[in-house]
């Protein structure tokens, strides 16, 4: 599906960051920052060019073709790895920062994603979150049609 997506000349999303992430990045610690479900870059380049270590991961090789491409427009260097977020291992008290910019994900994917984040984040690291709520289904507007793949602020919680 992504891979379709992202197979045209344009970005889907732009080349632009995240408006919340540009406005906001400040609060992650200067060092290594996982970018889940990169798409096309925007975002891991914002970063890299903010002077972030920037390790991008999506499940379209298309779109990390194309944030390579992006990367290297604006003259920055990022680690793109092609992976389903089911299986990679984000690992242990590995980076300062994880960043998650509208990742729907069923609910049991959800919370085991996110019990790797935080088994992921060193002390004091932050998890940069800007998700969809089930509210937007009455707008109709993006993110999907379930509310089972939206954030909540109870859904964040590991409990």
């Amino acid at each position: 599906m992504w891979d379709e997506r992202y197979s045209v000349e344009e970005y889907a999303y732009g080349k632009m960051p995240n408006k919340f992430l540009e406005e906001n990045y400040r609060v992650i610690p200067k060092g290594k920052v996982l970018s889940l479900a990169e798409g096309e870059g925007r975002n891991a380049v914002f970063l890299a060019k903010q002077g972030y270590s920037v390790t991008a991961v999506d499940g379209s090789q298309v779109g990390l073709q194309k944030a390579k491409k992006l990367a290297d427009e604006h003259g920055v260097s990022i680690e793109l790895i092609h992976a389903d977020l089911a299986d990679f291992d984000i690992g242990e008290c590995r980076w300062e920062g994880i960043v998650s910019i509208f990742c729907p994900l069923p609910s049991a994917l959800r919370k085991a994603l996110h019990k790797k984040v935080v088994a992921g984040l060193k002390p004091h690291g932050i998890y940069f979150v800007e998700a969809y709520t089930p509210d937007q289904l009455k707008y109709d507007t993006g993110g999907g049609k379930s509310a089972d793949s939206m954030t909540t602020k109870e859904s964040l919680s590991l409990e």
